[in-house]
């Protein structure tokens, strides 16, 4: 242990234990500014879909363009486009929804690595936040539908978390399509071979998911569901 460590410890052990509790409470305050905010503002913005992605993906990758050419896609189709506001795949959805004039949203997280605003977003629908689980509210209450490109664990984290909510009928139903079959597969192979055949998860709990690779088809699962469920907030 180092000395640095040492005089933590020991600012820590001088703390007493109504202290700590009562900065616990006061973190609700700024807890609920971030909800009400963020309820506020969304309200307004009309049917969206969220993209999820990578921020490490490079302008010049085949998905960072997948990724914009579908934001494109589906604001040429009356969607607006969220994002977590960041660069990479989340720069490109919002690319592509300022390029086919639709609603740009970004949610963007205070991190210590990574994360900057992008360019793409609409001035009056760029919020953000310090907790990752405020924000989470924000994608699964405002969104119409995921659709997820190749990631890494925050990726997974927000798509996992949409799934569980579904599957346990916590919100409303939605589309929720991964992109990129060659990127997916092995995920998917895995929850059937273990997860199903395991009995952890059902055989019907794989419907909730949609995989496909080309822009079209993403419109076409969205679209497809919303002519059997009317566009609401999920809950």
């Amino acid at each position: 242990m180092t000395n640095e460590d040492r005089q933590i410890r020991e600012k820590f052990k001088q703390k007493t234990w109504n202290e700590i509790k009562t900065n616990d409470s006061w973190a609700i305050f700024k807890i609920m500014a971030e909800f009400v905010e963020g309820f506020e503002r969304l309200s307004k913005i009309g049917p969206c879909v969220t993209i999820f992605g990578s921020a490490r993906t490079k302008e010049d990758h085949k998905y960072y363009t997948l990724a914009e050419n579908i934001a494109y896609n589906l604001t040429s189709h009356g969607y607006g486009i969220v994002t977590g506001g960041g660069p990479g795949i989340m720069e490109a959805g919002n690319r592509g929804a300022q390029r086919g004039k639709g609603a740009s949203v970004g949610l963007n997280i205070e991190l210590p690595f990574e994360q900057h605003d992008n360019p793409y977003i609409d001035s009056d629908k760029s919020l953000d936040f310090d907790y990752f689980f405020v924000r989470k509210v924000m994608f699964m209450k405002y969104s119409q539908g995921f659709v997820v490109m190749p990631g890494g664990f925050g990726t997974m984290d927000e798509l996992f978390e949409a799934i569980t909510l579904i599957q346990t009928k916590k919100i409303g139903k939605f589309p929720i399509v991964l992109v990129g079959t060659k990127y997916w597969s092995g995920l998917l192979d895995w929850i059937k071979n273990t997860l199903v055949s395991e009995g952890t998860i059902g055989l019907d709990d794989l419907n909730l998911i949609s995989i496909v690779d080309t822009e079209d088809e993403v419109l076409e699962v969205i679209n497809t569901f919303y002519k059997k469920y009317s566009l609401s907030p999920n809950f």
